[in-house]
């Protein structure tokens, strides 16, 4: 019966006859009310294991999720299945906040989305008590986690929620953890007992490269010329996205660029160009990615190396959605690692920084020890370093560590997309004397969006402009002036960073950074660039299988089609039999003893001959035995 329900409801809202792995067990495990941990790598349909029970329960979702644009793009996309959705997130009023609580509360809604910064303030804890909670969701759950890779101390006031939600059921969703995370995720977010769910993070279209290149952007034109096909392209700066888009149009490849710092139009357009395959290749920062699902991406290719072996995860993920075979691709030099080192010292600027940029703060916004707490401020870093003469970078990351030890939030770069609510009734509307174009955008607006006299609803000025014949500059001035006449509340869109004092402004004498936050922190943090160094200079192990290890899967296979299973398969070999060979190779030879190739085959008669020789022919390419006429020893000892 329950099942039938779940697919009577997958078909009439999504339009989808079955089930991906894993959802169906997850939805089941949601249903019968248990605290449930979902595992899903990237592109596994999570957002269907708590969307689809809820249309068959009573009350409202609870959704915690750090990603704004995903919460947008998600509201947005129930509301066109004619599911009623609200979200709450940083940078809204207290009384754009109060009403679409109070909708929730009143108005049949059935998902409200909800940042984690919010959940503590006392406008939210008081309107939630009065909600019908029938489930809680969270998101990106590896961020409660101190030993994950994306620690955010916000997601800790989850638990506090917990015991207001009393009997109400959690699920718990993310697409990397490790083993470690994971009991620490159910730990944090107080399971009532141990209840995971895994999907096994093996991609066996996805085929895992790493490409030593003195001259990346050669390779690159390589690749793409030599691999068909819709292409993501990541580095680390904005100013590279464009260099790199620029040089790729220079050589026939249709490419755009993509950063945290465009616009919102500018961001919808180079998407829609991309996902229509106007256009082939994005290259772009890790801004590109979130919400994004494109399932014929051939190839991800890192131009530079990732902190983690998380991160790296997320982004190539995003290659190969369709079962197609695809290619995730890291373009490596020596120098990169030592790059990467570099990160742990800009990451983790020394404590005196810390403080120094602290007292900047209450400084540069005039700020008294004793007050600021909760005060609100339009964030501008490089106006804030210019006068204290203070690093971006290092500065950047002292104002991350002092949000995480709990004196500030630091929010960069929200983008809050333009808004209008009709303040008259429908009725009113025929009485309005306004000019012909007025009138017309009014009529616009309404044929174009739903929901105006009740939500706040997003609205797109450059559409409307294209509707209505206006430029988009006489549109939003006449939406100014009907704000002005109180037909209409008016929000422009808005775009920064902001800093939210979470205390009062203190002494520096008294400012603590815990061990946890600082040292420890920095300690995980070198160890994830470690095995991000491990996984590019290693060239024995299948890389996937690498990959697996690292997120806790016991005996996984040799993918058989990442570059090092390929060298290897060469030889006709498998890992277990490669590595078997290489042992026994490497234990016959002695220091200052050089073998002839042909005494060596014959002292491992038990081995296929053919194979001994492959295997020594891989070692000495890889630098590992050194071959003189036909005599081989070990590396630097002939």
């Amino acid at each position: 019966m329950q099942t039938e329900l779940f697919h009577q409801i997958l078909q009439d809202y999504w339009g989808f006859s079955t089930f991906r792995p894993l959802q169906e067990q997850i939805i089941q495990s949601v249903w019968e009310g248990r605290d449930t941990l979902g595992l899903m790598p990237t592109g596994g349909g999570k957002s269907l294991t708590f969307q689809v029970p809820v249309m068959g329960m009573k009350g409202i979702c609870l959704v915690v999720t750090p990603l704004i644009s995903l919460m947008k793009d998600q509201v947005d996309n129930l509301r066109e299945r004619g599911i009623k959705a609200a979200a709450v997130y940083s940078g809204m009023s207290r009384d754009e906040i109060i009403t679409t609580l109070e909708n929730c509360i009143f108005g049949d809604y059935k998902f409200l989305y909800v940042s984690p910064e919010r959940l503590s303030s006392d406008i939210f804890i008081s309107k939630l008590q009065a909600m019908d909670v029938c489930l809680l969701v969270v998101d990106e759950s590896h961020c409660i986690s101190q030993w994950g890779y994306d620690f955010r101390p916000s997601y800790l006031k989850i638990s506090d929620i917990r015991h207001l939600l009393d009997g109400v059921p959690l699920l718990a969703l993310t697409a990397t953890a490790t083993r470690e995370v994971v009991d620490d995720i159910q730990e944090k977010l107080l399971f009532k007992e141990k209840n995971v769910f895994r999907k096994s993070f093996a991609r066996e279209n996805l085929s895992y490269v790493v490409r030593k290149a003195d001259n990346k952007m050669a390779e690159l034109i390589h690749i793409l010329q030599t691999v068909p096909g819709t292409s993501i392209v990541y580095v680390r700066s904005r100013k590279q996205t464009k260099e790199i888009a620029l040089y790729l149009q220079k050589e026939g490849i249709a490419a755009s660029f993509f950063h945290a710092g465009l616009s919102h139009e500018e961001k919808i357009y180079k998407q829609n160009a991309w996902k229509l395959n106007d256009c082939r290749v994005i290259v772009a920062t890790n801004a590109f990615g979130m919400g994004i699902d494109k399932p014929d991406v051939r190839t991800v290719i890192h131009m530079d190396l990732p902190n983690s072996p998380e991160e790296y995860f997320q982004e190539a993920g995003r290659a190969g959605r369709d079962g197609e075979r695809s290619y995730a691709i890291i373009l490596y030099t020596a120098a990169d690692s030592v790059k990467l080192k570099k990160r742990i010292t800009d990451a983790f600027p020394d404590r005196d920084f810390i403080l120094r940029v602290y007292e900047a703060l209450g400084n540069f916004y005039q700020v008294a020890v004793g007050a600021g707490y909760n005060d609100v401020y339009d964030f501008s870093l490089h106006e804030f370093c210019l006068p204290f003469k203070l690093p971006f970078l290092q500065t950047h990351h002292a104002l991350k560590i002092l949000e995480l030890a709990g004196y500030i939030e630091y929010t960069e770069e929200i983008d809050l997309r333009s808004r209008i609510r009709f303040l008259i009734y429908r009725d009113e509307m025929y009485t309005l004397r306004l000019d012909k174009d007025t009138d017309e955008l009014l009529h616009t607006i309404l044929r174009n969006y739903t929901g105006v006299f009740s939500d706040d609803v997003y609205i797109d000025e450059s559409m409307l402009a294209v509707r209505t014949g206006k430029s988009r500059k006489e549109v939003t001035e006449m939406l100014i002036a009907l704000s002005r006449m109180r037909f209409i509340r008016y929000i422009p869109q808005k775009k920064t960073p902001f800093i939210v004092f979470t205390t009062s402004r203190e002494d520096v004498a008294f400012v603590s950074i815990s061990r946890d936050i600082y040292e420890e922190r920095k300690k995980r943090f070198e160890k994830r660039i470690n095995s991000m160094i491990g996984y590019v200079e290693e060239e024995a192990v299948c890389r996937s299988r690498m990959l697996l290890i690292y997120f806790g899967e016991k005996n996984p296979r040799d993918c058989g089609v990442c570059d090092i299973c390929l060298k290897k398969n060469e030889a006709g070999l498998s890992n277990h039999e490669f590595h078997q060979i290489k042992e026994q190779v490497l234990a016959s030879l002695q220091p200052e003893e050089p073998r002839r190739i042909n005494d060596l085959v014959d002292s491992l008669s038990e081995v296929n001959s053919d194979k001994v020789i492959r295997v020594i022919r891989f070692l000495v390419d890889q630098g590992e035995l050194t071959l003189n006429d036909d005599k081989v020893s070990l590396l630097g000892r002939f």
